[in-house]
């Protein structure tokens, strides 16, 4: 097969010609921040959600950090996550002044490793932040049946699982708070975004006044043709409300996510075929025993002789493949091990996967010819 033509990325948003008609709308409108367009597809993510309470943000990360102050995380608290996560994760606790304990991860899921998070618990453990990793949703049940006997919170890091299920109910559609992301290189895009999504009317409120200053009406019931312009602050709040913009890339997004869900799957159905023989080259995520959806956010692999992973990613990068590590385990990074003592070694499964991850192109545009094309560069390395 030749060398393709075209570097092929580890991710490319799809925007469809409606998507940029909405786009320009908006921008002839003369209104860009927060408005209508928002509100609808704040309502349009609750439909899509079973009828839960959604708070739009810039990002996830917004989304996160607000989750966080919205039930109560204070200096000194203590929230367990993973170490195989963005850096966003772990950041958000501690930019409250609370610590992030992290609880070691399964070496075939990648995921959190569940049997582990009850002995990380002590008295200042105030929640638990599980992250669907790739897309592959945690084991749910014992995690929230240990939340529950402990009185502890969950916020879910959704950012990979727009689409994921777990036995059967789409994550976002129970629990206790989600939080999902809208970045270009996710399953669906606003540009930039992300949302929130919980029960509690309390909650919601926290969120809705957290996100823009901590003012209590939106710009929208403020200026607009029936708006007051008076409003009043409740406690100071940050700048993270979503515009009329994103939310009008957001709108046709959500309406084909489960479509381009499907193909994603299908390409990582077709990766999986491909290795399925070279057990001795690369590991794939592993498959629970539990039903789930996967929702294709992304396919990584493991070099299984991990001396070998920067040449493999430098040789698909020379032949027009990208990759990425995703990602370094938390508590590497000089910051965290700084401030909270971690150190190499303390979470042995996560640095395995940490020092052999590598994420293999997988978005909606992909042809089956440029993944034939990555599949023979896979092989021809190993060769």
């Amino acid at each position: 097969m030749q060398k393709v033509e075209k570097f092929l990325p580890l991710s490319r948003p799809t925007i469809s010609k409606e998507t940029i008609d909405e786009v320009v709308k908006v921008l002839e409108s003369g209104w860009l921040a927060t408005g209508p367009l928002t509100q609808k597809f704040e309502t349009e993510l609750s439909k899509y959600f079973g009828d839960r309470n959604v708070a739009c943000f810039t990002s996830a990360t917004a989304g996160l950090h607000a989750s966080l102050i919205a039930i109560g995380i204070k200096p000194g608290d203590e929230v367990i996550t993973t170490p195989l996560t963005f850096v966003a994760t772990a950041n958000v606790i501690a930019m409250l002044g609370a610590r992030p304990v992290f609880v070691d991860i399964e070496r075939d899921t990648f995921n959190i490793n569940v049997k582990k998070i009850e002995a990380a618990c002590t008295e200042k453990t105030k929640a638990i932040m599980p992250v669907h990793y790739a897309g592959l949703p945690v084991d749910l049940d014992p995690l929230y049946e240990i939340a529950k006997r402990k009185n502890l919170r969950v916020i879910e890091d959704s950012a990979h699982a727009v689409g994921t299920s777990y036995k059967g109910r789409k994550i976002g559609t129970f629990g206790d708070i989600q939080v999902f992301s809208f970045h270009p290189i996710k399953n669906m895009t606003s540009g930039e975004g992300g949302c929130v999504v919980l029960d509690s009317e309390n909650e919601m409120k926290t969120l809705g006044l957290q996100r823009f200053h901590g003012i209590d009406r939106s710009i929208w019931d403020r200026f607009s043709k029936n708006g007051s312009t008076y409003y009043d602050v409740v406690f100071p709040g940050f700048k993270s409300n979503m515009s009329d913009v994103q939310a009008a890339i957001g709108l046709h997004q959500l309406i084909e996510v489960e479509m381009m869900n499907e193909r994603r799957r299908h390409f990582a159905n077709r990766y999986r075929e491909a290795f399925a023989d070279m057990g001795d080259k690369l590991m794939m995520q592993g498959i629970p025993q539990y039903d789930f959806v996967h929702s294709g956010h992304l396919f990584p692999i493991c070099i299984v002789d991990a001396k070998k992973r920067d040449d493999f990613m430098s040789f698909l990068k020379e032949n027009s493949v990208g990759t990425t590590p995703y990602y370094t385990p938390l508590h590497l990074f000089s910051y965290y091990q700084k401030e909270f003592g971690f150190k190499k070694g303390d979470f042995p499964e996560a640095e395995y996967v940490g020092e052999r991850i590598v994420c293999l192109p997988l978005y909606y545009s992909l042809q089956e010819s440029d993944q034939d094309y990555i599949i023979e560069m896979v092989k021809k390395f190993f060769k």
